[in-house]
């Protein structure tokens, strides 16, 4: 089909890649040579020439076993999971997990942090990689695998690029039906809300009804939702049931609130956070009614409104305007973090979280570990220390808060970072980090990542982890 990039292609794109690799000087660092992000933490600017990887933006095929049904995709390492999924919905599949912003890109997704509300039975991205093609510091493309370069293939989650870029990664696609039915079960504290996502997940199913993807919102103390999806193929509108769109003037989060239930198309349940960046549009007046009139739908996304979070960290309009609203009493500390704790330490992070931090809504994934074959058949993960068999559940929370105005830098977040390790807890590093070094090495297998960088990066071209995350070089 013309929606599919092709092996001559890709491997047209793959030489490109390798010749902008022996253009960079020898000894110089290797970096990608893009403008585009999902990092929310700061990255020195540079003139320094990078790695060409615009054309490894597509999926080169998608293959389904007559005998066995079973499904997978060649991707290439910088295609994002809107032009993955537009693919694959298109032959009746999806990716095991979708993580919930249209650009995140299945690379990143691989190398760094991916979750969504199928998290609980299909963990996390990389757990549904079948192989993957790593373009190392070595300037070398390696096929790896379970079976084969299997040291790469185990390290690469949350390693963000320090072993390398991934060109082509074959992964599993499940089939899935046109609609998706949801319930919004509401509770009135977290002990209780806790005890229902560990029940729901060790049963996969609620009153009798399976539940194929489960994720909550927070917003307060006493008010918290968690919206339970079945997948199906039933047609509702053959029962005249409205199929809601919240790419318009209606916004998701908000609908929590007003309906116990609620149909999707498929496609629209995937995106349905994108829209409005879960709630953060309303920081930019998008959700103000008279303003979400003329505010074109396709720049109602995502990526538009983290470009203008870009523009106001690179000229500090809200800080400035800040320090004038509050005549330099205070100033605000961007808080933008996904931690995991389990399941059953979920209350006393929010009890602390609502004493400490304050931020509301909050969003609630649970995830466990990939068992592909059944309890007990979970593979543990070198630089991603989750355990298996526990149900975690991922808290995001995205703003900013008031700190003194002589509050050293990172003050709430350092916090945060401590809370979650004394919870036994972990963070991802798509965002800002404090870590001290040696606290950093512990939490993320800092001597097994070196051990697999020495072979594939053997001259140590590829920033490492605590530089990248930590000193953001």
């Amino acid at each position: 089909m013309s929606d599919l990039v092709g092996h001559h292609a890709h491997d047209d794109a793959v030489r490109r890649l390798k010749a902008s690799y022996d253009a960079i000087p020898d000894g110089a660092p290797v970096r990608l040579a893009k403008r585009t992000t999902n990092l929310f933490r700061p990255r020195d600017a540079t003139d320094a020439p990078g790695l060409d990887v615009s054309g490894l933006t597509g999926v080169v095929s998608v293959d389904v076993d007559p005998t066995t049904g079973e499904a997978t995709a060649d991707v290439q390492g910088m295609c994002t999971y809107e032009d993955l999924v537009a693919v694959t919905l298109a032959r009746g599949y999806m990716p095991y997990v979708v993580p919930q912003l249209r650009t995140i890109t299945l690379g990143g997704a691989v190398t760094g942090l991916g979750i969504e509300s199928t998290s609980f039975r299909n963990g996390l991205p990389h757990e549904s990689v079948v192989e993957m093609d790593v373009f190392t510091g070595a300037g070398e493309v390696v096929t790896c695998s379970r079976e084969e370069h299997s040291d790469l293939f185990f390290a690469f989650p949350n390693s963000y690029g320090t072993l390398g870029y991934t060109t082509r990664i074959r992964i599993l696609l499940e089939k899935v039906p046109g609609w998706v039915r949801l319930r919004h079960l509401r509770f009135d504290d977290a002990q209780s809300a806790s005890v229902a996502i560990a029940r729901i997940v060790a049963d996969r199913s609620h009153d009798g009804v399976r539940v194929d993807a489960i994720d909550g919102t927070a917003f307060s103390p006493g008010e918290i939702y968690l919206t339970l999806a079945e997948l199906t193929d039933a047609d509702p509108t053959r029962e005249g049931q409205e199929v809601s769109d919240y790419t318009g003037q209606k916004i998701y989060y908000r609908s929590l609130r007003e309906r116990s239930t609620d149909v999707l198309t498929t496609h629209d349940y995937l995106w349905r956070w994108d829209t409005d960046w879960f709630w953060c549009s309303g920081a930019f007046g998008a959700q103000n009614p008279l303003i979400r009139r003329v505010w074109p739908r396709k720049y109602r996304r995502s990526d538009v409104f983290q470009r203008i979070v870009g523009l106001d960290t690179r000229y500090g309009l809200a800080h400035r305007l800040d320090r004038l609203k509050r005549n330099g009493i205070a100033k605000r500390e961007r808080v933008i973090q996904d931690i995991e704790v389990a399941v059953d330490r979920l209350p006393e992070f929010l009890a602390w979280f609502d004493a400490e931090v304050g931020m509301r809504p909050v969003w609630l994934c649970p995830l466990r570990l990939r068992e592909p074959g059944g309890p007990g058949t979970a593979t543990r993960w070198p630089l991603y220390p989750l355990e298996p068999g526990t149900t975690y559940v991922n808290v995001g929370f995205w703003g900013t808060v008031a700190v003194p105005e002589d509050a050293p830098a990172g003050l709430v977040n350092r916090r945060v970072e401590e809370k979650v390790h004394a919870l036994g807890g972990h963070k991802s590093l798509y965002s800002e980090a404090f870590y001290d070094a040696e606290t950093f090495a512990d939490l993320y297998n800092l001597p097994h990542l070196a051990e697999v960088k020495a072979t594939y990066d053997p001259k140590d071209r590829l920033t490492g982890l605590y530089e990248k995350a930590v000193k953001r070089r």
